[in-house]
């Protein structure tokens, strides 16, 4: 693993996910103090708005507006001029909890789901990714994923890349004009084929478990690995180039790429994902770290 220099950020959160750069600071979710924050390049923090059902991905629309995943309620909200709404309700369209975002440029959001009760320690069950256009219209653009999570989107707008938190992989499609997707492949192979159902048997099998991503200029993705307690950067094909590892005792389960140069990495870490251990301690960190390419793409 690389060393480069780990500094840290801000301290005392539950379970941070879905870290963006967005107007020169961080806005993050915080999955069991159930609330979205701003932090400071130092360190400040900020609450922007409570999500009672658990906020996850963030993105914005193009008239400015934040959109925020709620997890338990499976809706994707819209925050605007200090008020709160629902953009989608996709409950007929879940297995389990919503979950990442991405948001193009035409203000189409694509959300997936953890496809089962990962808590609750259920068995795994394939999802989808959903399309939400910004009249709220829900469409089902891809299903058969193993987890889909940390998504990005390419400079070009061209291209979806989508991470199967349980499928040791990265899948590509080509994103159309009119948000349909096709071309679906393989963009990274990280590990085998996952076989079985059983949440420790699939976990068992893991060996990078993409989540939370950011894409770099090289055509790179910086990935957290939900099981190696890492952050790995990913070429395309799947040739880990580069692994940083979290504070001892700390998981990675999201990253982004910002500051004023887009080279800042930000690591979400915390023990553990579970809640039953999460929610009760405010034991989860922001780091960062400085890398060689900076941010490109969405989001």
């Amino acid at each position: 693993m690389a060393t480069r220099q780990l500094t840290t950020l801000f301290t005392g959160g539950s379970y941070f996910e879905g870290p963006r750069w967005h107007d020169g600071t961080w806005w993050v979710s915080d999955f069991y103090r159930q609330q979205v924050s701003r932090i400071t390049p130092d360190g400040g923090e900020t609450v922007v708005v409570t999500v009672e059902q658990q906020p996850s991905g963030l993105g914005w629309l193009p008239d400015g507006s934040l959109v925020i995943v709620s997890m338990k309620d499976h809706r994707l909200l819209r925050f605007a001029d200090g008020e709160l709404s629902t953009l989608a309700d996709l409950t007929d369209h879940c297995g389990g909890h919503l979950n990442d975002c991405v948001v193009d440029d035409a203000g189409r959001v694509f959300v997936g789901d953890f496809g089962f009760d990962l808590m609750g320690g259920g068995d795994g069950a394939p999802a989808s990714l959903k399309r939400v256009d910004p009249d709220g219209t829900v469409t089902v653009v891809a299903d058969g994923l193993q987890f889909p999570n940390g998504a990005v989107i390419t400079p070009d707008g061209g291209t979806l890349i989508v991470g199967e938190t349980l499928g040791n992989r990265f899948t590509a499609f080509d994103l159309a004009a009119d948000g349909s997707l096709g071309n679906r492949r393989v963009w990274a192979e990280l590990g085998p084929e996952v076989t079985g159902t059983g949440t420790e048997e699939v976990l068992s099998q893991l060996k990078t478990a993409p989540d939370g991503c950011t894409l770099d200029a090289e055509g790179h993705i910086w990935a957290a690995d939900a099981v190696g307690g890492r952050v790995v950067r990913v070429a395309p094909g799947g040739a880990i180039v580069e692994s940083i590892a979290a504070p001892e005792g700390q998981g990675v389960f999201a990253c982004a790429l910002g500051g004023d140069d887009g080279r800042t990495l930000l690591l979400c870490c915390a023990p553990d994902f579970f809640e039953h251990n999460r929610a009760p301690v405010r034991e989860a960190l922001l780091v960062t770290t400085r890398v060689d390419v900076p941010h490109a793409g969405r989001p």
